[in-house]
């Protein structure tokens, strides 16, 4: 392992700064054990420990993951309160570890709609984390591509005298949940789908896509890498067709 980790900073080499993940998969793997849905969603929080500890440890400066999306309100009500919780708890006994490895916390999303103690608990830790200089982990919670886009595009219409005419990419990001952060280098999508689902829309135009069939809960950090060796492979074309 220790051989293997030193190797680990070549992808910092290829320009793998930022990697995203869209998490998924974590109420098939209840299921295929006859098990709640949440409890597929607490085993994916383990998941996520150890997948963000390995991307501090590798050295990437950015790991976004896709946590809730604008759509998951629509799930069964005792799943959408059961997953508040398991983000409340989860930030209450993860939070801490994460100040400590020098982990600067953001969220992404919307805000209004969440739980009164879960948004008090993020405002906390992003202020407790703020100061950080290590990996930024932006967990993305009641977030939606296009929501974000239509936030920014408000933003801009309130607090830009000059409108929209002469805004161009730039500044434009400017307005997005990630301001100013670079965008992802790669997407990440476990559980078999192939598709974004509305994930970083704006960011991801360019980054390279690996999709694989692992559920969350079963993905491990030799799959990770598995994915970063990809991504050093690739030959990156940033156009169109042709």
């Amino acid at each position: 392992m220790g051989k293997e980790r030193k190797g680990n900073h070549d992808y910092l080499s290829f320009g793998l700064t930022h990697l995203a993940i869209i998490m998924d998969g974590n109420g098939r793997w209840a299921e295929k054990r006859g098990l709640p849905r949440l409890e597929g969603h607490k085993q994916g929080v383990v998941s996520v420990e150890t997948i963000t500890r390995e991307c501090s440890e590798m050295g990437l400066s950015f790991l976004t993951l896709y946590s809730f999306s604008t759509e998951n309100w629509k799930r069964p009500l005792g799943e959408v309160q059961g997953l508040m919780v398991l983000f409340s708890n989860s930030l209450a006994v993860y939070g801490p570890r994460l100040k400590e490895n020098n982990v600067q916390v953001h969220f992404l999303g919307r805000r209004e709609g969440i739980p009164g103690e879960l948004l008090s608990k993020m405002i906390q830790l992003e202020e407790a984390t703020r100061t950080n200089s290590g990996m930024v982990l932006n967990l993305a919670i009641n977030y939606g591509g296009r929501d974000e886009i239509l936030r920014a595009f408000g933003k801009i219409c309130t607090l830009s005298s000059d409108g929209v005419k002469s805004l161009d990419d730039q500044g434009f990001r400017r307005y997005l949940d990630t301001g100013e952060q670079p965008d992802p280098d790669i997407v990440i999508r476990t559980g078999g789908e192939k598709r974004l689902s509305n994930f970083l829309l704006w960011q991801a135009a360019y980054a390279e896509l690996w999709f694989t069939d692992i559920l969350w809960p079963e993905f491990t950090v030799a799959d990770l890498h598995q994915a970063c060796r990809e991504f050093v492979v690739r030959k990156r074309r940033f156009g169109g067709p042709g």
